[in-house]
């Protein structure tokens, strides 16, 4: 089944799409909001279900976060398949929509999650409902739809290990690559760091040598772990907040920092775990609790994940524009799940567009139609 063809009417088709994005995008969806998130996956399967595709729409964490599976496998196919992962939430807060509006300005299209990541996603879903039909597909294919990436994808990670475990391939609908819209094949793991240090208390002004300043055993800290970064290895560690002490005439016996951390590979990873929880403290009189969490593992690019690479930019040069890959990015997404357990992985094959997690973030309106015709020709041609 070849889709490889020139669409008729590309500016009524570019119009159609953005008339139906702007219904996601008018359906805010921040990740702090449950209730919201659950509007967004009602809306979706909804759509899904419109066009004939099986849909499972369940909840996981302790938050009740919805999680939506859309696909068009026969009931009994168990062969290893193609999985489209995608996620529901934004970082906007509700209410967004009243500083970035909805709207068409120059080609672009306006409004919150716009590029990140709602364009994308409702591209690969239209295509997939046009090829609804079970074996209308070479591959069958499982579209995954989480709650919660952009505050980590903490209860949402087994089900995307869970399908990923079943995927020949996964194709990741996070926006392309501003200036340019190259796809991402590499990412660094990223991690999280909360260090504590607790002194002893005391009057600043009568008893200040009985005091142990926290905040000063976590200067000493600070630099330590500032000092981990290393450019050349592409390991950065950036101490993001700072927070201690209780009025300003006491010795301060609090202070905590949280620590973000980007690592090129498992090795790297294992080694700045190491080195953050080996952390002393300079002055014996105060202590340091010591919480890491390597969040997401790196995405390391394969010879496989080339292999997949090369039929990908084929199917794109069929529907008008040039796939290119991006140098590795400092940015996680759920692909860094995936990559790691060994599935070949492609992210970044969303909507054209800049400007996410901003007030001014879009999608380009006449990029859609090729967009689209992209994912018709993965869908029904990949093997």
């Amino acid at each position: 089944m070849s889709t490889e063809h020139a669409t008729p009417d590309t500016h009524s088709l570019a119009q159609e799409l953005a008339a139906g994005i702007r219904t996601w995008i008018e359906c805010e969806s921040p990740s702090s909001d449950p209730d919201s998130i659950e509007r967004m996956a009602q809306l979706v399967a909804r759509q899904a279900r419109a066009t004939g595709l099986g849909v499972e729409l369940t909840h996981t964490g302790p938050k009740n976060l919805p999680i939506l599976v859309v696909s068009n496998r026969a009931p009994g196919d168990h062969r290893p398949g193609i999985l489209l992962l995608a996620h529901l939430d934004t970082v906007h807060p509700i209410g967004t929509l009243e500083i970035n509006p909805c709207r068409i300005e120059d080609d672009k299209l306006y409004g919150p999650g716009s590029f990140d990541m709602k364009g994308g996603t409702y591209l690969a879903l239209k295509a997939l409902g046009e090829l609804a039909a079970a074996g209308s597909t070479p591959l069958p294919v499982d579209f995954l739809m989480v709650p919660d990436e952009e505050v980590g994808s903490h209860a949402s990670r087994p089900a995307i290990e869970t399908y990923a475990k079943r995927a020949r391939y996964t194709l990741v609908c996070e926006p392309a690559r501003p200036n340019g819209g190259k796809c991402v094949t590499a990412r660094k793991g990223t991690g999280m760091t909360k260090l504590t240090v607790t002194g002893r208390p005391s009057h600043a002004g009568m008893q200040h040598e009985k005091g142990r300043s926290a905040i000063r055993e976590m200067a000493h800290q600070i630099l330590a772990l500032e000092a981990m970064t290393d450019y050349a290895r592409g390991i950065t560690v950036s101490v993001g907040t700072i927070k201690g002490g209780t009025v300003t005439n006491t010795v301060p016996s609090h202070c905590e920092v949280m620590v973000d951390f980007r690592i090129p590979d498992a090795a790297a990873g294992q080694e700045i775990l190491a080195r953050m929880q080996a952390l002393k403290p300079v002055d014996p009189d105060t202590t340091l609790t010591i919480d890491v969490e390597l969040n997401r593992p790196a995405m390391v690019k394969t010879p496989d994940t080339q292999a997949l690479l090369d039929k990908l930019i084929q199917h794109a040069s069929a529907a008008g524009f040039i796939l290119e890959d991006a140098p590795v990015t400092g940015g996680g997404s759920d692909a860094n799940f995936t990559a790691a357990l060994g599935i070949p992985s492609v992210d970044g094959l969303g909507a054209e567009g800049d400007g996410p997690h901003t007030l001014k973030e879009y999608i380009f309106v006449s990029a859609l139609p090729r967009r689209l015709q992209f994912w018709r020709n993965v869908l029904s041609q990949l093997t």
